[in-house]
């Protein structure tokens, strides 16, 4: 994000998830910080309890498809149906394609109801083959004004992430950065 102040965005993608979603609702609770969460449209269905929590708690959601499709092995057609089916229980004009990947035609149709959010830091926190300290300095050494963290917020990432994301976020907070869920 364009910011000559030191504001970043931290993300959470592939909720939402009955334990992991409140595990890290509380872990921002304790460090008074706020994200973003991309929901996708079947996990937000069964659980609307957690996306009242998570804006209760003035956090942003936003739409990650309904059923986590990737853009570029689907039609443009099936994609939009999956996005605008999510959109009926998400209700956000934020999108994050999953994987990052969306084609033109699809960005074509969904920036005419949507804002379109990437990242610019991915620290591979749903990788066994990523060590406690590897995924720390992926953010820790990326880290500047404007960067988008994207996390995710599902079973293969919740111990890295919940183990390490309180180290984290007290080193940013010690670095002065200035969390934001506002786009």
């Amino acid at each position: 994000m364009p910011t000559k102040e030191k504001k970043i965005w931290l993300t959470f993608d592939d909720g939402p998830d009955p334990i992991f979603t409140t595990e890290i609702l509380n872990i921002l609770d304790k460090y008074s910080i706020k994200a973003t969460f991309f929901l996708e449209g079947e996990k937000a269905a069964k659980y609307p309890y957690l996306i009242e929590q998570i804006k209760k708690t003035n956090h942003s959601i936003g739409n990650h498809t309904n059923s986590h499709l990737n853009g570029w092995k689907t039609s443009t057609n099936t994609y939009l149906k999956d996005v605008f089916e999510a959109q009926k229980v998400i209700k956000s004009s934020l999108f994050r394609p999953p994987f990052g990947k969306i084609k033109i035609s699809q960005i074509k149709n969904l920036i005419k109801d949507f804002k379109i959010i990437m990242w610019s830091i991915m620290p591979l926190d749903f990788s066994n083959k990523i060590s406690d300290s590897e995924f720390k300095n992926n953010i820790l050494k990326n880290v500047k004004k404007g960067s988008i963290i994207v996390l995710h917020c599902n079973s293969k990432s919740h111990h890295k992430v919940c183990k390490n994301l309180p180290d984290v976020l007290e080193e940013l907070l010690k670095r002065e950065y200035e969390f934001c869920s506002t786009w």
